[in-house]
């Protein structure tokens, strides 16, 4: 059955069977007729300084070779008629001059300039120039602002509009940037804002300062004085926002641009901001500058639209402000069209396609007009379908290009894009039958750049057999480059490119060698010769035999000097008769077309010790006959007379010298030389007054410095040396300090030496500023934080300028990080390490070079109760750049509670920290027991005694101990205990008193044994009493004291013998007449035991009666301390009741006749 409506359908059919090409950018070969390609136009906003010539940039190429022409505000452009404007050859560019007179603001407006040759029209954006305009602050009279301590102020700045708008900051009178902090800071409008007002705020030079950029010029207002009103009293006052006003404001943002809301309030005390987001929290593309007053967004996107809440609060109240965000987009690329080649009777499309918000409209133009007009030729083949113009069956003579325009309110985007017809076979770009050497195992790539209309086929082959090359070893990309992912021997060969199409087919071929390796198979090695013998280093070399090799040596990183001395053959360098010149490093390098290798040994001089034990040495008598010959401008030739180098050759003379311009009197090193030359040429510098002196050097030591020799001055010269260590940093977070290595006095080469430098903001095409300056280092004001500027620097003296360094990267200061890293959490938690992840930040917010991130830990606890810990914080660094950064935090205690956060660091400051993260550690071993004592209390038995660790660990569920038998280099079987955690002690019985052990204690936790403390018991067991115990017995001052107890202990033997042979009298019956006191008492066998209060009582020389009388004492043995039990003595005289305490007292007080007598001297003694 048909279907109905037949042409229709099959027309239907048709389109959907059509296979359209599509073309990636293609660039065609200039030798071949092609419409033009615009290849550099100005800026669409273009200001430019009034004090330059104007240049608007327009090139393009094709063939042939494009025309020019310009239109200005919509109208035709007559370049000729106007004497200050020229264009140049070949070129469409406009150069205004005003040389002769004019107004740079004559010529403001919109221009665009059109490229045509015979296949079509190429076109420029609109480019609207402008003159930067910096006018004068406008003169007024500031009356002085009277305020209140307490009150909120607000300092107009107002600048002039300038174009483009000046960048504004307040100073004092000594160009010093007004301190800005919580309470004070700069609006965004450039005002001064005071949250509330201090006495110390009191100032007559507030001064607001405009920065042009365009003109390098600052205009500064006249100053404010500010007078404060002081008050015993500030009355505290609830917040109130200065900026914005009101509850709500709006804002409308355009995509991709800065977005920055403000929100500044006055109160006491002074209220803290905080920013919300409705509807969810902000995102980590938002920063918070200015003491959090302003949020900021640098490239704003749709999502970033919405509401914004901004809150002050202090200890009084809070206040919000909403303020609500609206982001509109001007047009931006989704497809931008390309050119497009095709062959007569070739399919293909145009495609434009863009976004914004409003959505732009989408417009067509073919060379420079609109589409559908009148004046464009029909072309049956094209077919315009809003964003796409489709081309079917093309033939030639349809080369046009196309503009496509999309727009909305905001904004325009304009794309070239032509399309060509071309009938063309394949033809190869590249060189022919190109050879390539590559080193074995590499990565290769073999090129074949190929152009053809229909686009041709490329195909590789390998040695012109097989199918073509693509996947596994091998890979072809859309350029036609052919990519070997790894070179093998087998690879080598000859490779063919062959590119097809309909008209016939073109090829190249490339041929590939592959290569050994260059290596050092035996390299040198370090070695200490003798001086007087030979030093070899070898440097045998293993290469591919097809490639020459180089090989070269060099001694301390410089050229060695191959003389008839120093012999290089194939494999080695040989050193005949080496001295201490030869000292230092030799390289070998090996190198060849392709590759090279390097190898480095050491070589040190040494003396004879056999010889210089022969003769005597000393050290070198000074060289003498200093003579100055053969002068030039910037070298003359010192020759001398050797000195007697007492039997130790010389190895080294030092040419030192002095000048009398800037050091005068102060000798210095200029160069060194072999000890075997007696003549040199000397390299000078210009400007300098040279004398010369030698110094001769052995193996003993140096000799005294020779005479010196007579004057000799360079004349003068600009600077030859550029100044070293040329960088840029910043000191504070607004500046730059430039510095350098001030050249040394022998480099000025001429007086009144100063330095020019040169810096400017890198990639910004900002003009170079520069000051002149005689100091090392100069320091630019007024940067933005942490921005690269480039840098060179050039040393300038009456005789002109010197060389001029290479441009380094400078860094204006650095500021503290404004952003926290995000999401700090762990993961894999161990005993005694856990992984540590998050969320970086944007590197934006380091303001500076980003050092790390940095983890503060500490130990919060342990899980053992009553373990108390150290608290101190720790913290470690982890340098990471990736998108998802992790690091493992190390040496944590096991069964701890931990606390963590993070912060970023630059060089200089630290971020605010992250979120605070939890967490505990496992359970691990033990530490070693506190202590572990061996003591050996008798030969048969040793006890052990121990006490827990410092640092459990975890929960102890017991002890193992370990011991064996030690003899010598002999042990015996090990033998263990385990004890419960509660034991600490431990007996052990010996079964011969001659055995030593060796003991092995740990504390055990659920994981495991901890670490063992070891120790050994005594050597004599049968001698030692303990591990730490000294036998007293064997020490001088025991013995000494023993005997002195002997000796006095005879005495007393002595004294009782005398005394019994004398025979006592014994005042017994004073006593035995008197009645008893009230409180003696009768003891249990009937007997009373006679005491009284005299009898505690110290004799003073007598003793008392019972009467109360004093009686002078008589040999009574009282005296003598016997008795005391109120016991009888040998001949039955009652004697216990004269038993008394006698103390140093009573014998130094004594009187009676007895007091000088033997028997008291020993009692005074005892």
């Amino acid at each position: 059955m048909l279907v109905q409506g037949g042409p229709w359908a099959l027309s239907v059919i048709s389109l959907v069977l059509l296979l359209w090409q599509e073309v990636s950018a293609i660039d065609v070969p200039l030798d071949l007729k092609q419409p033009p390609t615009i290849m550099k136009q100005s800026l669409k906003d273009y200001i430019v300084d009034p004090r330059d010539n104007i240049i608007i940039e327009c090139e393009a190429k094709g063939n042939p070779v494009p025309t020019f022409s310009w239109r200005r505000n919509g109208k035709f452009f007559n370049v000729g008629k106007d004497p200050r404007v020229t264009m140049r050859k070949r070129s469409g560019t406009l150069e205004i001059s005003f040389r002769s007179g004019g107004r740079p603001e004559d010529y403001e407006g919109e221009y665009q300039c059109f490229a045509s040759n015979n296949f079509g029209t190429a076109l420029t954006n609109k480019i609207l120039l402008r003159v930067s305009k910096s006018p004068l602050w406008p003169k007024e009279v500031l009356e002085p602002v009277v305020v209140g301590e307490g009150s909120p102020l607000v300092l107009a700045c107002n600048p002039p509009p300038g174009l483009p708008p000046p960048l504004t900051f307040w100073m004092d009178s000594a160009m010093m940037p007004i301190t800005q902090d919580k309470r004070v800071s700069m609006g965004l409008n450039g005002d001064l804002y005071f949250s509330n007002v201090l006495a110390k705020d009191s100032h007559t030079d507030y001064s607001c300062n405009a920065r042009f950029l365009f003109t390098h010029t600052i205009q500064q207002k006249n100053p404010f004085t500010l007078k404060v009103q002081t008050s015993r009293k500030v009355a505290e006052t609830t917040p109130n926002f200065l900026s914005p006003t009101g509850s709500d404001s709006s804002r409308m943002v355009m995509r991709g641009e800065k977005l920055k809301l403000e929100c500044i309030a006055s109160g006491v005390p002074t209220p803290s901001i905080k920013w919300f987001k409705k509807g969810g929290d902000l995102n980590q593309k938002v920063k918070l500058d200015n003491f959090n007053k302003t949020l900021r967004i640098d490239s704003v996107s749709e999502e970033d639209a919405g509401e914004y809440m901004c809150m002050a609060n202090n200890q009084i109240g809070s206040i919000r402000h909403s303020i609500y965000v609206q982001v509109k987009a001007a047009p931006y690329w989704l497809d931008q069209p390309s050119n497009l080649v095709l062959a007569p009777d070739e399919n293909g499309r145009l495609v434009c396609r863009a976004n914004g918000n409003p959505k732009p409209h989408i417009e067509w133009l073919v060379n420079g007009g609109p589409i559908n007009s009148n004046s464009s030729l029909p072309n049956p083949s094209r077919k315009v379908e809003g964003d796409t113009i489709m081309f079917r069956s093309v033939q030639i003579g349809s080369s046009a290009v196309y503009q496509c325009n999309a727009s909305n309110d905001h904004g325009y985007l304009l794309a070239n894009a032509f399309i060509s017809i071309l009938d063309m076979a394949p033809r190869m770009l590249g060189p022919k039958n190109q050879l390539i050497k590559v080193i074995e195992n590499n990565r290769t790539f073999l090129d074949c750049p190929y152009f053809g209309s229909p686009l041709p086929e490329l195909r590789w082959f390998k040695n012109g057999q097989g199918s073509g090359l693509d996947g596994g070893h091998y890979r072809v990309y859309i350029n036609g480059t052919l990519e070997i992912k790894r070179a093998r021997a087998e690879d080598q060969g000859t490779y063919t490119c062959v590119a097809r199409n309909i008209l016939g087919k073109e090829e190249n071929q490339v041929r590939l060698e592959v290569k050994e390796p260059t290596r050092i198979v035996r390299a040198p090695e370090h070695q200490s010769a003798i001086r007087g013998t030979m030093a070899r280093f070898d440097c045998r070399v293993k290469s591919d035999l097809t490639l020459p090799i180089t090989v070269t040596w060099l001694k301390d990183d410089k050229p060695l000097s191959l003389g008839s001395r120093l012999k290089k053959d194939e494999d080695s360098l040989s050193i005949p008769n080496v001295h201490e010149g030869d000292e230092g490093t030799y390289t070998c390098t090996v190198k060849t077309e392709i590759d090279q290798d390097t190898a480095s040994a050491r070589l040190t001089v040494s003396e004879d010790a056999s010889l210089s034990s022969v003769l005597p040495t000393d050290r070198p008598d000074s060289p003498t006959d200093l003579e100055l010959t053969d002068a030039k401008e910037r070298n003359i030739r010192l020759t001398w007379i050797h000195g007697d180098d007492h039997n130790s050759p010389v190895t080294l003379f030092v040419v030192q010298f002095e000048e009398d311009r800037w050091e005068s009197g102060k000798w210095q090193n200029l160069s060194s030389y072999p000890g075997d030359i007696n003549t040199v040429i000397l390299e000078l510098s210009p400007f300098v007054n040279y004398q010369f002196r030698v110094i001769a050097v052995n193996s003993v030591g140096q000799s005294r410095p020779s005479l010196p020799s007579q004057r000799y001055q360079t004349s003068g010269a600009p600077p030859e040396v550029i100044p070293r260590g040329l960088k840029g940093w910043g000191t504070k977070k607004n500046n730059m300090e430039i510095s350098w290595e001030p050249l040394l006095d022998t480099e000025r080469n001429g007086p009144n030496l100063h330095y020019s430098v040169w810096w400017r903001r890198k990639d910004t095409g900002e003009e170079w500023s520069n000051v002149t300056t005689v100091g090392a280092k100069h320091i630019v004001h007024d940067t933005e934080t942490y921005v690269p500027y480039e840098i060179k620097l050039r040393a300038v003296n009456d005789f002109g300028l010197g060389g001029e360094s290479n441009i380094i990267i400078g860094y204006s200061g650095e500021d503290k990080p404004t952003a926290p890293p995000t999401d700090l959490r762990v993961s894999k938690i161990d005993s005694t390490k856990v992984n540590v992840h998050w969320t970086p930040v944007d590197p934006s917010t380091v303001l500076g070079e980003f050092k790390e991130y940095r983890v503060y830990y500490w130990r919060e606890g342990s899980m053992v109760k009553g373990l108390r810990v150290n608290k101190e914080k720790k913290t470690k660094g982890f340098y990471s750049t990736v998108a998802q950064p992790t690091g493992i935090l190390t040496d944590l205690q096991p069964y701890s509670h931990y606390r963590i956060y993070m912060v970023v660091a630059n060089n200089r400051y630290e971020g605010p920290p992250s979120n605070h993260v939890e967490f505990r550690t496992k359970e691990g071993v033990p530490e070693a027991p506190k202590f572990f004592k061996i003591i050996q209390r008798s030969t048969d038995v040793i006890h052990l005694e121990w006490d827990k660790p410092l640092e459990p660990n975890g929960i102890l569920i017991g002890y193992k101990l370990n011991y064996q038998t030690v003899n010598g280099s002999r042990v015996g079987l090990m033998q263990m205990q385990s004890f419960l955690p509660n034991v600490t002690t431990y007996t052990l019985r010996l079964p011969e008193r001659a055995i030593r052990y060796k003991f092995y204690l740990a504390a055990l936790t659920q994981v495991g044994a901890g670490e063992v403390y070891a120790e050994e018991s005594p050597h004599f067991t049968n001698e030692a009493y303990s591990k730490d115990q000294v036998d007293i017995a064997t020490q001088g001052w025991f013995i000494g004291l023993m005997c002195a107890i002997a000796l006095i202990i005879l005495i007393l033997l002595i004294v009782c013998f005398i005394k019994r042979s004398r025979g006592g009298k014994y005042p017994v019956r004073e006593k035995k007449d008197l009645p008893l006191d009230a409180v003696d008492q009768k003891g249990e066998d009937g007997s009373f035991d006679y005491h009284s209060d005299e009898d505690n009582k110290p004799l003073q020389g007598s003793q008392n009666s019972l009467d109360g009388g004093v009686k002078e004492s008589d040999d009574s043995l009282v005296d003598y301390g016997e008795g005391g039990d109120g016991q009888f003595n040998e001949d039955g005289s009652f004697i216990g009741q004269y038993t008394v305490k006698k103390d140093k007292d009573e014998t130094e007080g004594n009187e009676s006749s007895e007091a000088t007598s033997p028997v008291n001297a020993i009692y005074s003694l005892a």
